[in-house]
């Protein structure tokens, strides 16, 4: 018996060894036939890693950051091969998507100050190969609302994607406690401060609450904002790590990468390494074992209240383990998960999926539940008028308010991407502010042709990137901020 045993554990080992070597090589000749890397993927630029983050301040902070865009001007914008010198590269200086060219560029470090002393302050963290743009418009409206709002540019990103290949998940985890820190040195111990995060920054935002709980030295949050939170990954992102194996010989670097696409979005990288997937997946991990920890010391009963806006479809991050992950652990603290549901009167018709049409019924338990929860979604399947749906938490019926907002009739969903962005965003927006100007309007466009003639994916141009649901989640955010005056539809104070 000891015998089998034993043999069917060396077959076992070689089966897995095989599947692993055909896996590698597969990468390898994909590596090899994919396109060229170009001087932003191979460039690492001289970034603060955590020890330094922890022992610098905000002007410390930017100080470094000025050298870093500084060493990226010279190693990257000034020294780019005549084939790369094309308007459509954010890295070609003067061009129409140079980032430096902008009024604002807004890869940057932000700080909004109000017109007068500041009621509270908001800390905003942009997600994974993102920018603080992601934030800007949410950072806005903590400016109206008499906050400081500081966005922080997450170390490796805003420069070139080559730069997430180094990096750790624990930078961004010290930028983050350097972020608050600066938000108490401006309106002290006794004012608000809130921490708003999308995607990737979402995670960090949730951690850094959690970890606030077990640090005396930590400034507890008043409030946590979470815009599309990677609480969970995908499968692939957990073994990213494996696949980018062959880059560590030269002729295969092109491992190291799971897309490389031309970089034609000034405030966004389009290529993707294998060590941003990895870095995610560990931070996304550490996070779910913290809450369950917590959860089983009874130690989240301290945690300031979360308010969370995820649609219910999103090909980035985990819908459910936003539920499965956090909610379900949360005790009742006032806490609140609000749901963009597909748009049920939609003209795509039989095209849908059919687990997408159940995907809200099944996304959450039955109630009563320790937290209150709230669809956006069809009044009925015949209707585009969208109403707010909520159940109270301890509740088990339903409240519906009509909303006076729709989905674009030829919009089906919501996106990962399109939470934090009005359609009148420059960039992003279905209907863009001609004002708003970034050099390229990505979210209308909707081009018609052969394929192999863009130089980017079509599948990138379906994805909706504005959410017209936007005003509805600003009123959300809005109802939370302690001491601030109330606003009108153009955010403009009320006498």
């Amino acid at each position: 018996m000891l015998k089998t045993t034993v043999k069917l554990i060396r077959w076992a080992g070689v089966l897995l060894a095989a599947v692993l070597i055909t896996i590698l090589a597969v990468r390898a000749y994909d590596a090899q036939r994919g396109p060229a890397l170009r001087v932003w993927h191979k460039i690492v630029p001289s970034e603060l890693e955590a020890d330094a983050i922890a022992a610098s301040d905000w002007d410390g902070y930017l100080a470094a950051e000025e050298r870093l865009f500084a060493e990226v001007r010279r190693e990257v914008a000034e020294g780019l091969e005549p084939e790369d010198q094309i308007p459509a590269n954010r890295y070609f200086a003067g061009g129409p998507l140079d980032p430096a060219r902008f009024e604002t560029d807004w890869n940057r470090s932000f700080v909004l100050e109000p017109d007068s002393p500041p009621l509270g302050a908001a800390v905003l963290l942009h997600g994974l190969t993102d920018a603080p743009y992601s934030q800007r418009h949410i950072a806005q409206r903590y400016r109206e609302r008499g906050h400081v709002a500081i966005g922080i540019r997450l170390p490796a990103h805003g420069t070139v994607p080559g730069a997430l290949t180094r990096v750790h998940w624990e930078d961004w985890a010290a930028a983050t406690r350097l972020a608050v820190r600066e938000a108490e040195r401006r309106v002290g111990p006794e004012r608000p401060i809130e921490i708003v995060g999308y995607s990737n920054g979402g995670a960090l935002a949730l951690q850094y609450a959690l970890d606030a709980l077990e640090d005396p030295g930590l400034r507890r949050p008043d409030r946590v904002v979470l815009i599309s939170p990677m609480i969970g990954v995908t499968a692939l992102a957990r073994f990213a790590g494996v696949v980018g194996w062959p880059a560590v010989f030269p002729a295969f670097a092109g491992a190291a990468w799971l897309s490389v696409i031309p970089e034609f979005n000034p405030f966004k990288y389009n290529s993707f390494p294998v060590n941003g997937a990895r870095q995610s997946s560990l931070l996304s991990r550490a996070l779910q074992h913290q809450v369950v920890r917590l959860g089983r010391a009874n130690r989240l009963a301290e945690l300031a209240p979360v308010l969370t806006f995820q649609s219910v479809v999103d090909f980035t991050v985990s819908t459910p383990a936003v539920v499965s992950g956090l909610y379900a652990h949360l005790p009742p603290n006032g806490s609140e998960l609000v749901v963009f549901d597909v748009n049920r009167d939609t003209k795509v018709g039989s095209l849908v999926r059919p687990d997408v049409e159940t995907a809200l019924e099944r996304l959450l338990p039955p109630p009563p539940r320790h937290f209150r929860t709230t669809s956006i979604t069809n009044a009925s399947a015949e209707t585009d008028a969208m109403v707010e749906r909520v159940v109270a938490a301890g509740a088990t019926s339903e409240q519906d308010r009509p909303l006076g907002l729709a989905y674009p009739r030829q919009v089906f969903s919501l996106s990962h991407i399109a939470l934090p962005f009005p359609v009148h965003d420059g960039l992003y927006g279905l209907e863009p502010d001609p004002n708003d100007d970034f050099g390229v309007k990505l979210g209308a466009l909707a081009p018609r042709g052969e394929v192999g003639v863009l130089i980017l994916p079509l599948d990138s141009l379906t994805r909706v990137s504005s959410n017209p649901f936007f005003p509805y989640l600003l009123q959300r955010i809005d109802e939370g901020i302690d001491g601030a005056p109330p606003l009108d539809d153009t955010g403009a104070a009320l006498p």
